[in-house]
């Protein structure tokens, strides 16, 4: 139970509403218990009619009155358990919406090292599935629990007035029960975890699937993905049988044990009855009654121990990503100016994940409405240097300044809100065009949405599509070409006017004169911003102001395109490269 104390804030906060329900489960109790009472009763006034101790009018009144007490106390009764239920699981519903919105929350501020680690199915699994476990504990679980527990109480009393020694009789298969749920509890907990780690394997595996059903496809792999869904999918049903196999015990041991107190009630009840012990052959009745509305009670016990079992097993997994520290902190609480000076010194970074020395001791300056250029081989660190300026990471060794301020003494929502970033993997929603864009400015006009869908070269293509910018987009974007995807990207960027742009690669999928174009619009709207592009072609570049070359996390070229394409080089290698292919295509 100690992972679920984590709820425990949720219980105070809606500490009004479930008083208010326990109230009412107790007050609905009570009235139902009228009913057993009252069959006692009747089974008085039957024996005083039959013994003809009471005339025919008193017992026609006693009678009346008895069944409309059961009748009345039912209605009532009833009421009462509808508005139990509506409070009680009405707060479970506010719980599971908070607990939802915590989770996301947290996903939200994890660093990318994190997302790295961890599968997009198990995530998704662990706010729903999880979720919705730890919800059943506390809405059903805990309205039956309390339920039990007030029915329990009040029944043995009344049983203990009626006949002490009956009830003895009666409650002696209780204990057997105790142990009997102990033993299947611990069971049920470890086979829960087992059966959640299943289910997020399910899960991260479709995902992964339909995520990369076009090279699925390409390559003709069907059948074997489907053997393995349906290999993990047999483990995942085998556990859920073996979770079944141990659960399907409660309900059979409550029954045979509810059935063995009926048994000694009409036994030991019968016995006193005849030895004179009890006046009334009406108690037998009322101790029937009282141990048959203990059925369900006595076997939700077993329902909600199990209930309880899986919630813990699924805030345990929850829990271990709540209590994760975001390895990005925001450090400063009040807001700070973004203008766009970055220095980098002798800054060096490695990755957690694979241990790899991206960037070695780089150096650079940037200043407000100057153009970084970076080129270099695949894996050289160049998007990386992109990420570090994003704060997505935090250097090993160096500084990063912006204003001559360390990067990590800067607001990090402001220093985020001043970027504009387009990363190589364009990476658009299942929404629509006009949304994506404005993804970048919430509060963009329609005017705004379409001059940047201009300024990036992407506006003749949105106006043909059926919808123009209502168009909703499929999955990541699919709906798009590349190049189209890249546009867009490059849109939602401009929009936002950001003090600072990042374009990471973001031309590659375009062809050279389409190119030629948008850098012209790129190079108008940069002119009073810090502009870093990232690129394999040295056409993307030719014009910034500032051009460094890495290799292996290493600066080993700077200049402007005039210098190095005059030096001997990476550079001037692939731009010699690059011109003698673009003077072949023409050809």
């Amino acid at each position: 139970m100690k992972a679920l104390q984590h709820l425990n804030k949720y219980f105070y906060k809606y500490k009004t509403y479930l008083t208010i329900g326990v109230i009412i489960t107790i007050v609905a109790r009570i009235f139902l218990l009228y009913t057993p009472r009252y069959v006692k009763k009747i089974f008085v006034v039957v024996e005083k009619g039959l013994e003809g101790s009471i005339n025919k009018e008193v017992f026609k009144s006693e009678l009346i009155e008895a069944v409309l007490y059961i009748v009345g106390a039912a209605l009532i009764g009833g009421i009462l358990t509808f508005f139990m239920r509506q409070t009680i699981i009405n707060v479970s519903r506010y719980i599971e919406y908070d607990l939802k919105n915590e989770v996301y929350s947290q996903y939200q501020k994890l660093s990318l090292n994190f997302y790295k680690k961890n599968r997009t199915g198990d995530l998704m699994n662990r706010i729903s599935e999880d979720v919705g476990r730890v919800r059943m504990y506390v809405g059903p679980a805990l309205m039956y629990s309390i339920n039990t527990i007030t029915l329990f109480v009040i029944v043995i009393i009344y049983m203990v007035n009626a006949s002490p020694k009956l009830t003895l009789y009666t409650i002696l298969p209780l204990p057997i029960l105790s142990v009997i749920i102990y033993k299947l509890s611990k069971e049920i907990h470890h086979r829960s975890t087992v059966v959640q780690e299943y289910l997020s394997k399910l899960s991260t595996y479709t995902q992964e699937s339909f995520s990369g059903i076009s090279v699925i496809k390409a390559y003709g792999i069907e059948p074997l993905t489907n053997k393995n869904f349906n290999e993990l999918a047999l483990e995942s049903k085998e556990k859920q049988i073996s979770l079944t196999r141990v659960q399907a015990w409660f309900f059979p041991m409550m029954i045979l044990l509810i059935g063995a107190s009926n048994l000694l009630v009409i036994y030991i009840g019968g016995m006193q009855y005849i030895n004179g012990e009890i006046e009334s052959l009406g108690t037998i009745a009322e101790f029937i009654i009282y141990v048959n509305m203990l059925t369900w009670p006595v076997a939700t016990v077993g329902w909600v121990t199990s209930i309880v079992q899986q919630a813990e097993a699924s805030q345990k997994r929850i829990n271990e990503f709540l209590k994760l520290e975001p390895e990005i902190k925001n450090k400063v609480e009040n807001p700070t100016e973004i203008d766009g000076d970055i220095v980098f010194s002798n800054v060096s970074f490695v990755y957690d994940d694979t241990n790899i020395q991206a960037l070695n001791n780089i150096s650079f300056t940037i200043k407000k409405g100057e153009t970084l250029a970076i080129l270099g081989k695949t894996g050289s660190g160049k998007s990386t240097i992109l990420d570090l300026i994003g704060r997505l990471y935090d250097i090993n060794a160096g500084s990063i300044t912006i204003n001559n301020t360390p990067i990590d003494q800067l607001n990090l929502n402001n220093l985020r809100n001043s970027i504009g970033y387009v990363p190589q993997d364009a990476f658009l929603f299942s929404d629509s065009i006009k949304n994506n864009i404005k993804f970048g400015n919430e509060d963009a006009t329609d005017d705004d949405v379409v001059l940047a869908a201009k300024k990036a070269y992407v506006h003749k293509n949105i106006v043909n599509f059926k919808n123009g910018y209502n168009t909703v987009l499929g999955e990541r974007g699919i709906t798009l070409s590349g190049g189209q995807k890249q546009r867009v990207s490059i849109a939602r960027a401009i929009i936002k006017s950001p003090k600072i742009l990042l374009f990471d690669d973001c031309l590659s999928a375009v062809d050279t004169e389409t190119e030629e174009k948008i850098l012209k619009n790129l190079n108008k709207i940069s002119s009073n911003k810090t502009t870093v592009i990232v690129s394999h072609r040295v056409s993307s570049v030719k014009n910034a102001d500032k051009i460094i070359v890495l290799d292996n996390g290493k600066i080993i070229q700077e200049g402007k395109h005039e210098s190095l394409i005059n030096t001997e080089g990476y550079y001037k290698h692939l731009y010699l490269k690059q011109l003698s292919e673009n003077e072949a295509n023409k050809s």
